[in-house]
């Protein structure tokens, strides 16, 4: 698994600032004030520094911002990096700042004169998560990563607070990885076993075959990998952190390994992005390892279904009628709406087994939703104004793009079916809308739920807030807050 670049934290000491190698990286307000450090470099650099913040060039440079002195006088460092931040940057504002710190390394030591930041671990933070690259299944020698220090006020009060951001960035590295490996290697079978890896964590894994999955009459998640040799798998991975006999959080995901939708092909054109269906289990998974690496409050449950969507003789056909475990039946209109059938199944399920307070689905569900909502946000999806709120204010406190849409009975009447209880498609108008219906049908009256559609922001061809172009993470930062503020006992 890619790991976030270690970050450690130091008392400020100037007079190693001069010996420093790579890069340093001093913070400068808007208005051209220097802090302790940046005045070390300044004179260390012959008034290099001074001179920058009084040019006009400086006057345009907004906050969050970076100018650089390449090869500065006077310094070992290759670069002085100048960071434009408010004293009084909120930790949003300290995030990014540390992303686009990030921008700048290219694998060379990084010291950060951080002791005027009033949030330092958020800076790492930011610096953590844009720091990825997923080389996995490169040739080529892998650069190394330099060391990254920051100067700060008070090194173990910044560490102690950085540990649980640490933490969480380990779970948004584990989801883009997860999403960035290949379908021949990121297997069903293999997938449960990098689930089953987290057991050292101190989580309770289960697996539920095949045959299990047959014995409680999953028919809908099991009719999806029919025409596929890898093995449809349930996953589950359960966290007892809070109080003994408390309802857990469930967070359910999508694990698609990869879709080519069946008998319903999908275009050759673009079928290669196919391997990040799995989205919604990636960031579940991730979630689960932050939870645990934090030692999170809370009794949060994640549960998986995996599964590959080929065509074969075998393969589930345009048509044919398959059975729940709810006990529903559904008229398979369209083979790539296949993602619906696994969350049907997961989420009866996770109901039947756990009891659970609230439930969170997240699934890479529709072309639709993007249509909509484009690769800036996911659409949000409740049957419940307190829990969805909840939702939209941690994401938004976490910089994750995240907008609600409405649910309604007048769409499922799109659903109806002939010849089953219902369709797994409603045609192509409001088709995020009808795929939600559809999960509403699988979800208890007394239970509330979000769905999370993904599929515009778990893998996005440009740079994100945190991330290069690939898979994003999305999610992880979110969930987590809301387990920490709405789940979490004391």
């Amino acid at each position: 698994m890619t790991t976030p670049a270690e970050i450690s934290f130091h008392d400020t000491d100037i007079e190693k600032i001069a010996e420093a190698k790579g890069r340093v990286a001093v913070i400068v307000t808007p208005d051209g004030k220097l802090d302790n450090g940046a005045r070390r470099v300044n004179r260390l650099c012959k008034g290099a520094l001074k001179r920058l913040v009084d040019s006009d060039a400086w006057s345009k440079v907004k906050p969050g911002e970076i100018k650089s002195l390449a090869w500065p006088a006077g310094l070992d460092a290759e670069a002085v990096d100048v960071l434009c931040l408010e004293r009084n940057a909120s930790a949003l504002e300290t995030r990014k700042a540390g992303v686009e710190l990030a921008k700048t390394v290219n694998g060379e030591e990084l010291l950060v004169l951080a002791g005027s930041v009033r949030r330092p671990a958020e800076l790492a933070f930011g610096l953590a998560l844009r720091g990825y690259e997923f080389t996995e299944r490169k040739t080529a020698e892998k650069s190394a990563r330099g060391a990254i220090r920051l100067m700060v006020a008070k090194p173990d009060e910044v560490s102690a607070d950085y540990a649980p951001l640490a933490a969480v960035a380990e779970g948004v590295f584990m989801t883009r990885d997860l999403v960035s490996e290949p379908a021949n290697v990121l297997t069903t079978s293999e997938f449960a076993r990098r689930i089953e890896g987290m057991a050292d964590l101190g989580l309770k894994i289960t697996v539920l075959d095949e045959a299990a999955m047959q014995k409680l009459g999953m028919g809908a998640l099991l009719s999806v990998g029919h025409g596929s040799a890898s093995p449809s798998k349930l996953a589950v991975m359960e966290w007892q952190g809070g109080a003994k006999g408390t309802a857990p959080l469930a967070l359910v995901g999508k694990g698609v390994v990869f879709d080519t939708g069946g008998i319903s092909l999908k275009p050759a054109a673009g079928m290669e992005d196919m391997t990040m269906d799995m989205g919604g289990a990636g960031v579940v998974c991730g979630t689960m390892r932050a939870l645990a690496q934090r030692k999170a409050r809370a009794n949060v449950v994640g549960l998986v279904g995996l599964v590959e969507n080929m065509p074969s003789d075998r393969a589930t056909r345009p048509g044919d009628v398959v059975t729940s475990m709810k006990g529903d039946t559904i008229e398979v209109i369209n083979t790539d709406a296949e993602g619906r059938l696994v969350l049907a199944d997961v989420l009866w399920y996770a109901q039947e087994t756990y009891k659970p307070a609230a439930i969170v689905d997240l699934a890479t569900l529709t072309g639709a939703i993007i249509i909509g909502l484009g690769h800036e946000k996911a659409g949000v999806f409740s049957n419940d104004d307190g829990l969805c709120g909840k939702f939209l204010k941690a994401a938004e406190t976490e910089g994750e793009g995240a907008w609600r849409m409405p649910l309604a009975e007048a769409y499922d009447k799109q659903l109806k079916s002939d010849i089953a209880d219902m369709k797994n498609v409603g045609g192509r108008p409001a088709g995020s809308i009808t795929a939600a219906q559809f999960l509403q049908r699988f979800v208890q009256d007394d239970v509330p739920w979000i769905h999370l559609d993904i599929a515009g922001v778990a893998s996005v061809k440009s740079d994100t807030a945190y991330a290069p172009k690939g898979a994003s993470g999305w999610g992880v930062m979110a969930l987590n807050r809301l387990v920490a503020q709405q789940f979490e006992t004391e």
